[in-house]
C-alpha cells in the first residue's frame, strides 16, 4: 500500500508546515525533502515555498509536490519533536504528524 492510499489523500492537494515551538532542531526532515525543509540560522526548521524562500512566519505552510510525497511523509513519522504537520488543504484535516487520527 502506497503512502497516498494508506491516508487516503489520493488526488487531493496536500500542505505541510512545522510547529518551531516544538522543533528539536535535528534536521531530518532537511536530510529526507531539502526543497521542502531547511534549517536556519536559529537551528530550528522551516518549510520553503515553492519559490525555495524559508517560511519564517508562524504555522507558515507550503505545497507538498507529489514527487516528494513519501520524502515529506517519512520526515514527519521520524521527526524526534514531533513538529510535522501534513494536511489536506480542502478541510485542513491533517493526515500525517502529531495530531493526524
Amino acid at each position: 500500500m502506497t503512502v497516498r492510499q494508506e491516508s487516503g489523500t489520493v488526488g487531493e492537494a496536500l500542505e505541510v508546515w512545522i510547529d518551531q515551538d516544538l522543533c528539536t532542531g535535528d534536521g531530518i526532515c532537511a536530510q529526507y525533502a531539502p526543497e521542502v525543509f531547511e534549517l536556519d540560522i536559529d537551528g530550528l526548521a522551516y518549510v520553503k515555498s515553492v519559490d525555495a524562500e524559508l517560511l519564517q512566519a508562524p504555522g507558515a505552510t507550503t505545497p507538498v509536490p507529489l514527487p516528494l510525497l513519501t520524502d515529506v511523509v517519512d520526515s514527519a513519522k521520524e521527526c524526534p519533536g514531533e513538529c510535522i504537520h501534513v494536511r489536506r488543504v480542502s478541510d485542513r484535516v491533517e493526515v500525517y504528524g502529531p495530531d493526524a487520527e
